[in-house]
């Protein structure tokens, strides 16, 4: 890493989004592989269920550590702060959050599990870190070096669960292995990269830390609770129906999966081109941008629900055998609210661009309660289609209210802007 920041030519948009989506579907679809391995070389649905146990309490509390603050970076379009004093911050937050989900699962969780969650939460935490590289690398618009920083993690974590899991058995030694092999890709690979472009040395002020823990403190819980409103029913269903309907569920909810980060591979190289947008008052090229993503999100959707509708039964058969076969008919609603999280989510992080801190809030909480409603009694009445059911619901709920506040704002700021005034930040400027 050089105290020098090199220039280096930048990708077109296309080009940036084809490797960001090559990468990220292999990332994602060695994550899946491991998913469905996880099941086919163990002889029960116990240790898929003990993996997914972990990934819902993970996703709980991640947005501590990610503090949302990969679009906040992305978004900065008045450089306020180095990549070296985000990577600083990430640090701090990742640490953070370790402490609270170690503390909220030694209260919750079976003690039997509580290293795999560990671990599995340490592996994830060295992704995030990566994530700020990644973040460099979009706002320099040189998204191949995340796109094959990607393929590297996605491959060393599907070869290292392959050997070792096949070898051992032990879920706890694999997910271990699986964190070596992330922390290696970050530095034979990330640093040197990255740091071609970008300011990678450590070191925060208090002042800014302070600071950005304090204004982004809404955008985080407003994180964790979007997060828990997909967790809470799935961590219900393992409650009261045990370690195997969870590991049922989520093998039959994991193909679903594609179209929920499908949309985000869609949105995400978007998001640096909304805010200057935003910035520019250029409303036609916002509007524009607009329709390309929430195209492109129902499109996955429309494709992928006919691919299952299709093939869904025997792609889980071949995949984890004839007994899972009896579940499919989880699938067309899993689809249905994998569109609906994806659209939510892209709201979601399109409000934190647009620095409506207190719409992304209440939006989330939104959601966080209508899960907590009903998640209840759609599991008594429908089983394990009430944990989709109640995803669902909740969904629907937290994008009523960010869809409105942000048809406010533009409607607010387009107003100003005709009349020649002031329209300044939504949040006075808050994490800036």
């Amino acid at each position: 890493m050089s105290d020098t920041v090199s220039e280096v030519k930048p990708l077109s948009i296309k080009q940036n989004m084809l490797w960001n989506t090559v990468g990220s579907l292999t990332n994602l679809g060695c994550q899946w592989v491991i998913t469905v391995l996880i099941v086919r070389m163990s002889e029960d649905f116990n240790a898929a269920g003990v993996y997914s146990l972990a990934v819902s309490v993970f996703t709980m509390f991640s947005q501590i550590a990610q503090y949302r603050t990969y679009t906040i970076q992305v978004s900065d379009v008045s450089k306020e702060n180095t990549a070296g004093e985000y990577l600083s911050f990430r640090l701090l937050t990742c640490s953070i959050a370790l402490v609270v989900i170690m503390v909220y699962s030694v209260f919750t969780c079976r003690s039997e599990t509580l290293i795999a969650i560990l671990l599995f939460s340490l592996y994830k935490i060295a992704g995030l870190v990566i994530d700020v590289f990644h973040a460099s690398d979009q706002v320099a618009h040189r998204m191949d070096y995340i796109g094959k920083s990607l393929i590297l993690q996605g491959l060393g974590s599907l070869v290292s669960f392959v050997l070792i899991y096949g070898v051992t058995g032990c879920l706890e030694l694999t997910l271990l292995v699986m964190l070596l092999m992330t922390l290696l890709v970050a530095l034979l690979f990330d640093i040197r990269k990255t740091g071609k472009i970008a300011d990678l040395r450590i070191g925060i002020t208090p002042v800014k830390a302070i600071h950005l823990l304090v204004s982004c403190a809404s955008v985080v819980l407003a994180g964790i609770a979007i997060s828990s409103a997909s967790s809470l029913p799935r961590q219900y269903l393992s409650f009261t129906c045990g370690d195997s309907a969870l590991g049922i569920y989520t093998s039959v909810a994991a193909p679903v999966a594609v179209i929920q980060m499908g949309a985000s591979y869609i949105y995400n190289p978007l998001m640096g081109y909304f805010s200057e947008a935003y910035a520019d008052k250029d409303f036609n090229k916002f509007r524009r941008l607009m329709i390309s993503a929430i195209v492109g999100i129902l499109v996955v959707g429309a494709v992928a629900s006919f691919g299952l509708f299709l093939l869904g039964t025997p792609l889980l058969v071949l995949v984890y055998g004839a007994s899972i076969a009896d579940y499919s008919y989880l699938l067309q609603p899993l689809v249905l609210c994998a569109v609906l999280t994806g659209a939510m989510w892209f709201i979601n992080d399109l409000l934190i661009a647009l620095r409506n801190f207190k719409a992304t809030f209440l939006g989330s909480v939104g959601a966080l309660v209508a899960a907590v409603l009903t998640m209840v009694c759609a599991q008594s009445a429908f089983g394990l289609n009430g944990v989709t059911l109640s995803t669902s619901i909740s969904c629907l709920a937290g994008l009523v209210i960010m869809v409105t506040s942000l048809y406010r704002q533009l409607s607010r700021v387009r107003t100003c802007n005709e009349f020649g005034e002031d329209s300044g930040n939504v949040e006075d400027n808050a994490c800036k």
